[in-house]
């Protein structure tokens, strides 16, 4: 097996179906994987109950929520792949030294939308070949 395109065939398919996934389906399987707490957050919400109604469709969440919420999809399935779910979470909440020492969820949700996801999914891709 090619030790460097087992992960680049695991990122693309996360980039893949994050771009394609419907909404509801992309909000359920992040709250699966983060949380909807942490959802919440990267959502700008202030409820979970928000995160829900995104889920089953009676709230749509705007253009720019999507398009956080489908970054932090990518990266968080990626991470997915080699981490428990725990450690995924912690990694978007923790201080990450590849960004100044801010929360990669922080970034995403308060950065400027390119340069944030960008700079995220480095981040991730770095931890997810070191694990640091």
């Amino acid at each position: 097996m090619d030790t460097v395109a087992a992960p680049k065939r695991a990122w693309l398919k996360a980039y893949r179906d994050a771009v394609s996934l419907p909404v509801t389906t992309l909000v359920a399987e992040l709250r699966d994987l983060l949380g909807a707490r942490l959802v919440a957050y990267l959502g700008s919400v202030k409820e979970t109950r928000a995160v829900r109604q995104w889920a089953d469709g009676s709230r749509e969440p705007s253009a720019a929520t999507v398009t956080r919420l489908r970054d932090a999809y990518q990266i968080a399935v990626l991470l997915a792949a080699q981490e428990p779910r725990g450690v995924v979470q912690a990694w978007f909440q923790g201080m990450n030294p590849e960004l100044d020492d801010v929360s990669p969820a922080r970034l995403l949700r308060e950065g400027p939308r390119e340069d944030a996801g960008r700079r995220v999914s480095a981040a991730a891709r770095s931890f997810a070949a070191t694990g640091q």
